[in-house]
């Protein structure tokens, strides 16, 4: 046999040996991707529910002009529905907002593992001390206890990431928001603008649900 009929050879069995090998990668791609699918599709997250059981004014919120002073203590609590998948909580800041503008300083909750079925708890304080807001909405506020009630939202802005097994995933964004009502227990108490006006009885009316992205 000629040496080119050797290396003819040679590099067929090379080729038949690249083309075993490529198909057999293919072939473990394929079935990792079928696991992780059915994994996934057997253990798909749901997002964590959330809930404001309490908001508790803990000083009269103070109205000035245009700025807000005030101090309450939110109980929030979180359940994670899923029955194979736990919460890694990295990153929570609470905070409260009027008519979509923040009037207390954010607050940052420790980092934590949530559990299967799990439910957690959190009673942090949320204070705001001379905040300055738009004219407008220290109107509004004044015209809303006025009324007999004030409209506010608890937001929770953050980070979790899923745990299955020893397996945890990347970092997702979560954002909660979670209406609270609160009642004024005396309407019209509160004087025109330009004055410095306190409000002392503003009482949360009842727990409720929270809209959850993540």
């Amino acid at each position: 046999m000629g040496k080119d009929d050797k290396h003819h050879r040679h590099e067929h069995h090379l080729r038949r040996c690249c083309g075993c090998l490529a198909s057999c990668i293919l072939a473990l791609v394929l079935v990792v991707a079928f696991i992780a699918l059915v994994l996934y599709l057997a253990l798909r997250p749901s997002k964590p529910s959330f809930y404001l059981q309490d908001l508790q004014l803990r000083r009269p919120i103070t109205l000035g002009d245009p700025s807000l002073t005030a101090s309450a203590q939110v109980t929030l609590a979180s359940r994670n529905p899923n029955d194979h998948v736990g919460i890694f909580y990295k990153r929570l800041d609470v905070f409260v907002t009027y008519r979509d503008e923040p009037v207390t300083a954010p607050v940052s909750l420790p980092a934590m593992y949530q559990g299967h079925r799990d439910v957690t708890v959190w009673s942090p304080v949320l204070s705001a001390e001379a905040v300055p807001v738009a004219g407008y909405v220290a109107d509004a506020l004044r015209q809303d206890v006025a009324a007999g009630f004030v409209a506010l939202q608890v937001k929770v802005d953050g980070r979790v990431k899923w745990k299955v097994g020893s397996w945890v995933s990347g970092s997702y964004h979560l954002f909660v928001s979670c209406p609270a009502v609160l009642s004024a227990g005396y309407p019209g108490a509160v004087a025109g603008a330009g004055a410095n006006n306190t409000v002392s009885s503003l009482k949360f009316a009842q727990p409720t649900g929270c809209s959850v992205e993540v």
